[in-house]
């Protein structure tokens, strides 16, 4: 029992450590993707806790952070998934637009409703590339796509945000 005891309280001891040191970036591009605070912070907490079920099933711990990162992208779409039927429902029901939850200064707002409005795969990908600041490799990885498919994405993202906020304007 003592082994197993010792066992149990390193990997406790290593989930802390690992849990310490990545929260805050696991939180930091939930919210960038979701745009949502709360939200954020409760995908960062599922994703550890999803990781952590199956921590001593990593072959690389050091792997770490790309699985957490991959849990968060992944948490995030599911969320935005629901939110977006959600917003679908009450738009089809009311005919009302939402609400912005935190207004901010009208070029920083406009900015992120054009961002809100790219679909997924290129708001992740610029995200990924310049909120995060990986490499197109690592945001690739995280993205599941080869890193041309991922050059493409961040490529349509920015034009559809040019597009949009040069429309915007003129």
């Amino acid at each position: 029992m003592g082994a197993d005891a010792t066992v149990t309280s390193a990997r406790t001891n290593r989930l802390e450590t690992l849990y310490s040191e990545h929260i805050h970036r696991a939180v930091r591009l939930a919210f960038l993707v979701t745009g949502d605070e709360q939200q954020a912070q409760d995908i960062a907490q599922e994703a550890f806790v999803r990781i952590a079920g199956r921590f001593h099933d990593l072959r690389n711990p050091d792997a770490f952070p790309g699985y957490l990162r991959a849990t968060v992208l992944n948490l995030s779409r599911g969320h935005l998934r629901r939110l977006r039927t959600q917003r679908e429902y009450l738009r089809r029901r009311s005919e009302r637009e939402a609400v912005a939850l935190h207004p901010d200064s009208e070029s920083r707002d406009e900015m992120w409703q054009a961002l809100e409005r790219l679909p997924y795969r290129q708001r992740a990908a610029l995200v990924l590339r310049y909120y995060e600041d990986l490499s197109e490799r690592q945001a690739a990885d995280a993205l599941d796509c080869s890193v041309s498919a991922m050059k493409s994405l961040v490529t349509r993202g920015l034009q559809a945000l040019r597009a949009e906020m040069e429309g915007g304007r003129g």
